[in-house]
Protein backbone atom coordinates (compact mmCIF):
# COMPACT_ATOMS: atom_id res chain seq x y z
CA UNK A 1 0.00 0.00 0.00
CA UNK A 2 1.49 3.42 -0.88
CA UNK A 3 0.74 6.80 -0.54
CA UNK A 4 -0.50 8.86 -2.82
CA UNK A 5 -1.87 12.93 -3.46
CA UNK A 6 -5.10 12.06 -1.86
CA UNK A 7 -4.16 10.69 1.19
CA UNK A 8 -1.66 13.10 2.42
CA UNK A 9 -0.44 13.73 5.84
CA UNK A 10 0.84 16.51 7.84
CA UNK A 11 4.20 16.78 8.88
CA UNK A 12 4.25 16.16 12.46
CA UNK A 13 5.63 19.51 14.45
CA UNK A 14 8.51 18.90 17.03
CA UNK A 15 8.34 20.62 20.33
CA UNK A 16 11.44 22.23 21.94
CA UNK A 17 13.23 19.15 22.90
CA UNK A 18 12.37 17.15 19.76
CA UNK A 19 9.52 15.52 21.11
CA UNK A 20 5.93 15.86 19.11
CA UNK A 21 3.77 18.48 20.40
CA UNK A 22 0.97 16.97 23.27
CA UNK A 23 -2.21 16.48 21.20
CA UNK A 24 -5.54 14.79 21.96
CA UNK A 25 -4.58 12.66 18.32
CA UNK A 26 -0.68 11.88 20.04
CA UNK A 27 -2.43 10.36 23.04
CA UNK A 28 -4.43 8.43 20.95
CA UNK A 29 -1.70 6.91 19.15
CA UNK A 30 0.26 6.15 21.79
CA UNK A 31 -2.59 3.86 23.19
CA UNK A 32 -3.34 2.32 20.04
CA UNK A 33 1.01 1.64 20.14
CA UNK A 34 0.19 -0.14 23.29
CA UNK A 35 -2.93 -1.83 21.86
CA UNK A 36 -0.79 -3.28 19.42
CA UNK A 37 2.53 -4.76 21.65
CA UNK A 38 4.42 -1.88 20.17
CA UNK A 39 6.02 0.63 21.40
CA UNK A 40 8.04 3.87 19.68
CA UNK A 41 11.81 4.60 19.91
CA UNK A 42 11.39 8.47 20.12
CA UNK A 43 9.72 7.92 24.13
CA UNK A 44 12.44 5.82 24.81
CA UNK A 45 15.93 6.31 23.20
CA UNK A 46 17.24 8.00 26.95
CA UNK A 47 17.08 4.18 28.59
CA UNK A 48 17.74 1.88 25.81
CA UNK A 49 20.24 4.43 24.67
CA UNK A 50 22.19 6.35 27.10
CA UNK A 51 24.99 8.09 26.41
CA UNK A 52 27.02 6.26 29.23
CA UNK A 53 25.67 3.00 31.36
CA UNK A 54 23.44 4.36 33.70
CA UNK A 55 23.03 0.95 36.34
CA UNK A 56 19.65 0.30 38.20
CA UNK A 57 22.33 -1.22 40.79
CA UNK A 58 23.92 0.93 43.22
CA UNK A 59 27.03 0.95 44.70
CA UNK A 60 26.45 -0.95 48.06
CA UNK A 61 28.62 -2.45 51.22
CA UNK A 62 27.82 -5.24 53.46
CA UNK A 63 29.68 -5.88 56.93
CA UNK A 64 31.18 -9.12 57.65
CA UNK A 65 30.14 -9.08 60.95
CA UNK A 66 26.33 -8.39 60.55
CA UNK A 67 26.24 -11.08 57.79
CA UNK A 68 28.04 -13.63 60.24
CA UNK A 69 25.71 -12.97 62.63
CA UNK A 70 22.49 -13.15 61.12
CA UNK A 71 23.92 -16.30 59.04
CA UNK A 72 24.59 -17.99 62.72
CA UNK A 73 21.07 -17.23 63.64
CA UNK A 74 20.03 -18.88 60.39
CA UNK A 75 21.92 -21.81 61.23
CA UNK A 76 19.74 -22.09 64.55
CA UNK A 77 16.71 -22.03 62.72
CA UNK A 78 17.05 -23.32 59.36
CA UNK A 79 18.06 -26.79 58.08
CA UNK A 80 20.22 -27.88 55.68
CA UNK A 81 18.64 -30.82 53.03
CA UNK A 82 16.20 -31.28 50.37
CA UNK A 83 13.56 -28.50 49.67
CA UNK A 84 16.10 -25.29 50.40
CA UNK A 85 19.36 -27.69 49.62
CA UNK A 86 21.69 -24.32 50.77
CA UNK A 87 21.43 -22.30 53.76
CA UNK A 88 23.13 -19.56 52.10
CA UNK A 89 21.42 -15.65 51.93
CA UNK A 90 21.77 -13.71 48.94
CA UNK A 91 23.43 -10.28 48.74
CA UNK A 92 19.99 -8.39 47.71
CA UNK A 93 21.18 -4.96 45.54
CA UNK A 94 18.78 -2.38 46.82
CA UNK A 95 18.75 -0.87 42.92
CA UNK A 96 17.43 -4.63 41.98
CA UNK A 97 14.50 -4.56 44.24
CA UNK A 98 12.69 -7.62 44.13
CA UNK A 99 15.68 -9.56 43.16
CA UNK A 100 18.44 -11.26 44.97
CA UNK A 101 21.10 -10.01 42.87
CA UNK A 102 24.30 -8.14 43.92
CA UNK A 103 24.13 -7.29 40.01
CA UNK A 104 22.97 -7.86 36.67
CA UNK A 105 25.00 -10.77 36.25
CA UNK A 106 25.90 -11.74 39.74
CA UNK A 107 24.61 -13.57 42.48
CA UNK A 108 26.94 -13.86 45.80
CA UNK A 109 25.85 -15.07 49.32
CA UNK A 110 26.94 -15.90 52.31
CA UNK A 111 26.27 -19.72 52.78
CA UNK A 112 26.42 -21.33 55.95
CA UNK A 113 27.03 -24.79 57.02
CA UNK A 114 26.97 -26.10 60.92
CA UNK A 115 28.26 -28.61 62.82
CA UNK A 116 28.47 -32.15 61.27
CA UNK A 117 26.16 -30.96 58.70
CA UNK A 118 26.19 -32.16 55.18
CA UNK A 119 24.26 -30.10 52.16
CA UNK A 120 22.85 -32.74 49.63
CA UNK A 121 24.31 -32.74 46.35
CA UNK A 122 22.86 -31.12 43.23
CA UNK A 123 23.76 -29.26 39.85
CA UNK A 124 22.76 -26.68 37.77
CA UNK A 125 23.66 -25.09 34.28
CA UNK A 126 24.93 -21.71 36.25
CA UNK A 127 29.15 -21.69 37.02
CA UNK A 128 29.55 -21.40 40.76
CA UNK A 129 33.02 -20.53 42.99
CA UNK A 130 33.40 -20.38 46.62
CA UNK A 131 35.89 -17.78 48.61
CA UNK A 132 36.57 -18.42 52.17
CA UNK A 133 37.71 -15.42 54.18
CA UNK A 134 38.09 -17.58 57.72
CA UNK A 135 37.78 -21.07 58.98
CA UNK A 136 38.18 -24.65 58.04
CA UNK A 137 36.52 -27.93 58.11
CA UNK A 138 34.48 -28.19 55.28
CA UNK A 139 34.69 -30.34 52.37
CA UNK A 140 33.10 -29.45 48.89
CA UNK A 141 32.63 -32.72 46.90
CA UNK A 142 32.62 -31.86 42.85
CA UNK A 143 31.69 -34.42 40.86
CA UNK A 144 32.46 -37.28 43.62
CA UNK A 145 36.50 -35.17 44.10
CA UNK A 146 36.36 -34.36 47.75
CA UNK A 147 38.23 -30.59 48.08
CA UNK A 148 39.08 -28.84 51.60
CA UNK A 149 37.85 -25.51 52.11
CA UNK A 150 40.17 -23.17 54.12
CA UNK A 151 40.91 -20.12 54.39
CA UNK A 152 41.97 -18.11 51.17
CA UNK A 153 40.99 -20.84 49.13
CA UNK A 154 39.23 -20.24 45.79
CA UNK A 155 37.23 -23.55 45.28
CA UNK A 156 35.79 -23.80 41.67
CA UNK A 157 32.25 -25.44 40.42
CA UNK A 158 31.97 -25.20 36.93
CA UNK A 159 28.00 -25.81 35.36
CA UNK A 160 27.00 -28.64 35.15
CA UNK A 161 28.82 -30.66 38.06
CA UNK A 162 27.51 -32.23 41.11
CA UNK A 163 28.48 -31.01 44.28
CA UNK A 164 27.70 -31.02 48.13
CA UNK A 165 29.48 -29.84 51.49
CA UNK A 166 29.95 -31.66 54.33
CA UNK A 167 31.21 -30.47 57.42
CA UNK A 168 33.95 -32.64 59.52
CA UNK A 169 33.91 -30.75 62.31
CA UNK A 170 31.73 -30.00 65.80
CA UNK A 171 32.53 -25.95 64.56
CA UNK A 172 30.24 -23.71 62.33
CA UNK A 173 31.79 -22.56 58.56
CA UNK A 174 30.70 -19.80 56.42
CA UNK A 175 32.23 -19.04 53.44
CA UNK A 176 30.74 -16.69 50.07
CA UNK A 177 29.50 -17.98 46.94
CA UNK A 178 29.73 -16.62 43.63
CA UNK A 179 27.54 -17.33 40.04
CA UNK A 180 26.27 -16.40 37.34
CA UNK A 181 22.40 -16.73 38.58
CA UNK A 182 21.17 -13.31 37.38
CA UNK A 183 22.23 -13.75 33.86
CA UNK A 184 21.76 -17.09 33.23
CA UNK A 185 17.66 -16.49 34.75
CA UNK A 186 17.53 -13.31 32.76
CA UNK A 187 18.16 -14.62 29.87
CA UNK A 188 16.22 -18.17 30.21
CA UNK A 189 19.31 -20.22 30.45
CA UNK A 190 18.88 -22.34 33.89
CA UNK A 191 19.07 -25.93 34.43
CA UNK A 192 18.63 -27.53 37.77
CA UNK A 193 18.90 -31.02 39.32
CA UNK A 194 19.00 -33.16 41.83
CA UNK A 195 22.06 -35.62 43.34
CA UNK A 196 22.81 -37.54 46.18
CA UNK A 197 20.79 -37.08 49.67
CA UNK A 198 24.22 -36.91 50.75
CA UNK A 199 27.60 -36.54 48.98
CA UNK A 200 29.21 -39.24 46.80
CA UNK A 201 32.76 -39.32 48.97
CA UNK A 202 32.29 -38.46 52.55
CA UNK A 203 36.11 -38.66 53.01
CA UNK A 204 38.37 -35.56 53.92
CA UNK A 205 41.60 -35.73 52.24
CA UNK A 206 44.03 -32.75 52.45
CA UNK A 207 44.45 -32.70 48.68
CA UNK A 208 41.77 -33.63 45.75
CA UNK A 209 42.32 -35.33 42.81
CA UNK A 210 41.68 -32.22 40.89
CA UNK A 211 45.29 -30.50 42.42
CA UNK A 212 47.01 -33.95 42.00
CA UNK A 213 46.86 -33.82 38.34
CA UNK A 214 46.52 -30.02 37.81
CA UNK A 215 48.04 -28.09 40.36
CA UNK A 216 51.60 -28.08 39.41
CA UNK A 217 52.78 -25.06 37.63
CA UNK A 218 53.53 -24.74 34.24
CA UNK A 219 53.29 -28.71 33.80
CA UNK A 220 50.16 -29.86 31.86
CA UNK A 221 49.37 -33.85 31.87
CA UNK A 222 49.42 -35.13 28.67
CA UNK A 223 46.48 -36.93 29.47
CA UNK A 224 44.58 -33.08 28.87
CA UNK A 225 42.20 -33.48 25.77
CA UNK A 226 43.09 -30.00 25.27
CA UNK A 227 41.64 -26.70 26.38
CA UNK A 228 38.57 -26.35 27.99
CA UNK A 229 35.68 -24.12 28.59
CA UNK A 230 36.15 -23.90 33.01
CA UNK A 231 39.14 -25.09 35.20
CA UNK A 232 39.78 -28.56 35.14
CA UNK A 233 41.38 -27.27 38.79
CA UNK A 234 38.83 -27.40 41.66
CA UNK A 235 41.22 -25.49 44.42
CA UNK A 236 43.29 -22.54 43.95
CA UNK A 237 45.04 -22.63 47.26
CA UNK A 238 45.89 -19.30 49.81
CA UNK A 239 49.49 -19.86 50.04
CA UNK A 240 50.39 -20.30 46.11
CA UNK A 241 48.15 -17.03 45.66
CA UNK A 242 49.82 -14.85 48.72
CA UNK A 243 53.63 -15.89 47.35
CA UNK A 244 52.81 -14.47 43.78
CA UNK A 245 51.45 -11.37 45.24
CA UNK A 246 54.23 -10.91 47.82
CA UNK A 247 56.99 -11.76 45.14
CA UNK A 248 55.15 -9.00 42.37
CA UNK A 249 56.02 -6.36 45.55
CA UNK A 250 59.39 -7.39 45.58
CA UNK A 251 60.07 -7.41 42.43
CA UNK A 252 58.93 -3.59 42.54
CA UNK A 253 61.53 -3.06 45.33
CA UNK A 254 64.03 -4.34 43.15
CA UNK A 255 62.86 -1.79 40.59
CA UNK A 256 61.39 -4.55 38.27
CA UNK A 257 57.86 -3.60 36.24
CA UNK A 258 55.70 -6.41 37.94
CA UNK A 259 52.96 -4.86 39.88
CA UNK A 260 49.65 -3.02 37.87
CA UNK A 261 50.28 0.47 39.29
CA UNK A 262 52.19 1.66 42.33
CA UNK A 263 51.59 -0.41 45.47
CA UNK A 264 49.15 -2.88 44.02
CA UNK A 265 49.79 -6.03 43.58
CA UNK A 266 47.50 -8.12 41.47
CA UNK A 267 46.30 -11.93 39.85
CA UNK A 268 43.82 -13.36 38.11
CA UNK A 269 43.00 -17.01 38.59
CA UNK A 270 43.54 -18.70 35.31
CA UNK A 271 42.43 -22.05 33.62
CA UNK A 272 45.53 -24.33 33.47
CA UNK A 273 44.74 -25.62 29.94
CA UNK A 274 43.89 -22.26 28.15
CA UNK A 275 45.94 -20.02 30.17
CA UNK A 276 41.86 -17.89 30.03
CA UNK A 277 39.74 -17.32 32.76
CA UNK A 278 38.81 -20.26 35.70
CA UNK A 279 34.91 -20.17 34.64
CA UNK A 280 33.41 -18.43 31.39
CA UNK A 281 31.10 -16.31 32.48
CA UNK A 282 32.87 -14.91 35.95
CA UNK A 283 36.57 -13.54 36.48
CA UNK A 284 38.55 -14.53 39.63
CA UNK A 285 41.04 -11.91 40.73
CA UNK A 286 43.03 -11.06 44.25
CA UNK A 287 44.58 -7.62 44.38
CA UNK A 288 47.30 -6.46 47.50
CA UNK A 289 47.88 -3.09 47.90
CA UNK A 290 50.78 -1.66 50.31
CA UNK A 291 50.14 0.39 53.55
CA UNK A 292 49.28 3.68 51.99
CA UNK A 293 48.64 2.49 48.69
CA UNK A 294 46.22 4.33 46.58
CA UNK A 295 44.36 3.51 43.50
CA UNK A 296 43.67 5.92 40.45
CA UNK A 297 39.37 6.10 40.27
CA UNK A 298 38.39 4.77 37.37
CA UNK A 299 35.32 3.36 35.03
CA UNK A 300 34.89 -0.11 33.76
CA UNK A 301 31.86 -1.61 31.86
CA UNK A 302 31.11 -4.45 33.65
CA UNK A 303 30.10 -5.23 37.53
CA UNK A 304 32.47 -6.70 39.98
CA UNK A 305 31.81 -7.80 43.38
CA UNK A 306 34.88 -7.63 45.87
CA UNK A 307 35.29 -9.07 49.47
CA UNK A 308 37.94 -7.61 52.17
CA UNK A 309 40.48 -10.59 52.74
CA UNK A 310 42.62 -8.96 55.50
CA UNK A 311 43.81 -5.32 56.29
CA UNK A 312 41.90 -1.76 56.42
CA UNK A 313 41.35 0.38 53.74
CA UNK A 314 38.91 2.51 52.08
CA UNK A 315 36.72 2.25 48.90
CA UNK A 316 35.47 5.49 47.20
CA UNK A 317 32.35 4.66 44.67
CA UNK A 318 31.20 7.84 42.95
CA UNK A 319 33.24 9.79 44.77
CA UNK A 320 31.35 8.36 48.62
CA UNK A 321 34.32 7.08 50.59
CA UNK A 322 33.51 4.00 52.66
CA UNK A 323 35.71 2.45 55.51
CA UNK A 324 36.30 -1.62 55.01
CA UNK A 325 37.32 -3.87 57.45
CA UNK A 326 38.13 -8.15 57.05
CA UNK A 327 35.12 -10.27 55.28
CA UNK A 328 33.50 -6.57 54.22
CA UNK A 329 31.74 -6.89 50.62
CA UNK A 330 31.44 -4.68 47.73
CA UNK A 331 29.56 -4.25 44.93
CA UNK A 332 30.77 -1.60 41.89
CA UNK A 333 27.78 -1.57 39.27
CA UNK A 334 28.87 -1.10 35.61
CA UNK A 335 30.63 2.28 35.22
CA UNK A 336 30.91 3.73 38.28
CA UNK A 337 33.82 5.13 39.65
CA UNK A 338 35.92 3.72 41.93
CA UNK A 339 39.36 3.48 43.96
CA UNK A 340 40.78 1.43 46.71
CA UNK A 341 42.93 3.45 49.62
CA UNK A 342 44.99 1.10 51.98
CA UNK A 343 45.26 1.89 55.86
CA UNK A 344 47.22 -1.11 56.54
CA UNK A 345 48.56 -3.51 53.87
CA UNK A 346 45.50 -4.41 52.06
CA UNK A 347 44.19 -7.61 50.31
CA UNK A 348 40.75 -7.64 48.60
CA UNK A 349 39.17 -11.10 46.46
CA UNK A 350 37.52 -9.71 43.57
CA UNK A 351 34.99 -11.53 40.37
CA UNK A 352 33.55 -9.96 37.87
CA UNK A 353 31.14 -10.68 34.66
CA UNK A 354 34.59 -9.02 32.82
CA UNK A 355 34.60 -12.86 30.59
CA UNK A 356 31.28 -11.74 29.15
CA UNK A 357 31.80 -8.07 28.62
CA UNK A 358 35.10 -8.92 26.63
CA UNK A 359 33.95 -11.72 24.72
CA UNK A 360 30.95 -9.49 23.57
CA UNK A 361 33.41 -6.82 22.85
CA UNK A 362 31.50 -4.05 25.10
CA UNK A 363 34.94 -3.70 27.27
CA UNK A 364 36.01 -0.25 28.23
CA UNK A 365 38.02 1.53 30.79
CA UNK A 366 38.76 5.36 31.54
CA UNK A 367 40.84 6.54 34.23
CA UNK A 368 40.05 10.27 34.21
CA UNK A 369 43.57 11.19 35.74
CA UNK A 370 45.20 9.68 32.83
CA UNK A 371 43.02 11.07 30.21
Amino acid sequence: MTLDDTTKHSDPVPSHDGQPVPSPELDQLYRDFAAISTAPLWTQTNDLMPFAPAPAAIPFVWRWKTLLDIAQRSGELVPVGRGGERRAIGLANPGLAPTAYATPTLWCAIQYLGARETAPEHRHAQNAFRFVVEGEGVWTVVNGDPVAMRRGDLLLTPGWNFHGHHNDTDQPMAWIDGLDVPFAHDLDFGFFELGSERVTDESSPAISRSEQLWAHPGLTPLSSQGASVSTPLAAYRWEHTDAALRAQLDLEDQGYPATVEQGHAAIKYTNPTSGGDVLPTIRCEFHRLREGAQTPARHEVGSSVWQVFEGRGSVVLNGERMALETGDLFVVPSWTAWSLEAETEFDLFRFSDAPIVERLHFSRTYIPSRA
